[in-house]
């Protein structure tokens, strides 16, 4: 999501006549945006900001905008307070304020400041910004912003927003856009983006919203993250199955393995009712890969509840497995009413025992791919090697001198990982 965000003010910033500056310390504009679903990602934005104080000091003109999660939909005089040398305080997805603030600085024509302000609103027009190497060959549209769905341990309704979806014209018109402009792959994205359409009886469902998409010329392939197994619908499981242009990979959060700790953290599942869900993905999708979030040390867990999750893990043998350790967010469900009880010597230890398990599982998944050729979408060159992924979202590496980038070719694999393969061209 803030990799979208941050492309759209790019865009906006560029039709102002602001070039991308590699060196921080050159720049007139710093835009620092945020993301706090973790107290740590929050602990660094902090760290951050400090930084560009003695910036601000010796450059009084340089404009620094704070944007993103940290400031939130509501009031942000605290940080305002806090952090008096910030010029603008921009929430989540809206690079307005910047744009206006700017406007209001110097002189442009009418044109630009039209121009900047139409590509700062998310409208459907978007216009990727320059890059030096090439265009990107992915793309990020989100379809659904905010969340209202509350898990005690979530952060994000607090400062996205209730859930709104966009309208299906604006997606469309953006999706085409970002086709035009030599994007192969998009990616829906949405906190619950399986939950499409439900604040707008008008609009289409995901299913719906995948199969229109899928309908434009020049889009290879189609993504969406990230599902909520409650939302997760036969309907949508079938347009994945029919349609040859959305990939086979399905990112659905379990978050734990033990029903009292999913219940604690208002998930609205049984673990049996994710496991049931998990067979039927790879039932009516064969060749799926499932991806998972997972939290440890939720207050109240444990040893014996986490067991739980480590054997759900172990059993289901899934692709990938995002793993965080719990962190009492304030003002969320759980900071307030449940004490944080597990030490974090214990969390770092349940957190190092799942991701060793997930590593030799996706070691195991990965060794069935060896000798085997799988169309790979080519993203970018990393030194000597071209980086690109299969329709399961696999990352794969291929040796080779000529231009690969947003080219899908057979890769015969020849060497598997735990974190990447490498390939070479069939």
């Amino acid at each position: 999501m803030n990799v979208a965000d941050s492309e759209r003010v790019s865009s906006a910033l560029e039709h102002l006549g602001y070039e991308y500056s590699p060196v921080i310390e050159d720049a007139d504009v710093i835009v620092l945006n945020t993301c706090v679903v973790r107290q740590s990602a929050e602990d660094k934005a902090y760290g951050r900001l400090t930084s560009l104080l003695p910036v601000k000091r010796k450059r009084p003109e340089v404009v620094i905008n704070l944007m993103g999660c940290l400031v939130g939909i509501k009031d942000n005089a605290p940080l305002r307070k806090r952090f008096p040398y910030v010029d603008v305080f921009s929430p989540p997805s809206d690079p307005s304020p910047l744009v206006e603030y700017l406007l209001q600085r110097e002189a442009y024509s009418a044109e630009q400041a039209e121009t900047a302000r139409r590509y700062a609103v998310m409208d459907g027009d978007l216009l990727l910004p320059h890059n030096a190497d090439a265009q990107p060959v992915i793309g990020w549209i989100p379809v659904v912003y905010g969340c209202s769905h509350a898990c005690a341990y979530c952060i994000i309704p607090y400062r996205r927003g209730v859930e709104k979806s966009r309208p299906p014209e604006e997606i469309i018109k953006e999706a085409r856009s970002l086709a035009a402009q030599g994007v192969k792959e998009i990616t829906l994205l949405g906190q619950i983006v399986d939950r499409y359409g439900i604040d707008e009886p008008s609009y289409p469902r995901l299913e719906g919203l995948l199969r229109q998409l899928s309908e434009i010329e020049g889009i290879e392939r189609l993504r969406f993250l990230t599902s909520h197994p409650n939302w997760m619908t036969d309907e949508l499981l079938r347009a994945v199955a029919e349609l040859p242009k959305v990939m086979p990979h399905i990112e659905i959060p379990n978050q734990a393995g033990d029903d009292q700790v999913l219940k604690n953290m208002r998930r609205g599942y049984t673990v049996d009712q994710y496991r049931r869900l998990v067979w039927k993905i790879r039932e009516r999708i064969p060749g799926v890969s499932i991806a998972t979030d997972i939290i440890v040390g939720f207050p109240g867990e444990t040893e014996e509840q986490f067991q739980h999750t480590y054997d759900l893990l172990a059993e289901l043998k899934l692709d990938v497995a995002h793993l965080a350790r719990y962190s009492p967010r304030a003002g969320t469900l759980s900071e307030r009413t449940m004490p944080d009880d597990v030490p974090a010597s214990e969390k770092w230890r349940r957190f190092r025992a799942l991701e060793k398990l997930q590593e030799n599982i996706v070691r195991e998944i990965h060794a069935s791919y060896l000798d085997k050729t799988v169309p790979i979408l080519f993203e970018e060159k990393i030194k000597k090697r071209w980086k690109g992924r299969t329709p399961t979202n696999k990352i794969v590496f291929v040796e080779s001198d000529a231009d690969l980038r947003g080219q899908i070719l057979d890769v015969k694999i020849i060497r598997t990982g735990p974190w990447s393969m490498l390939g070479e061209l069939a």
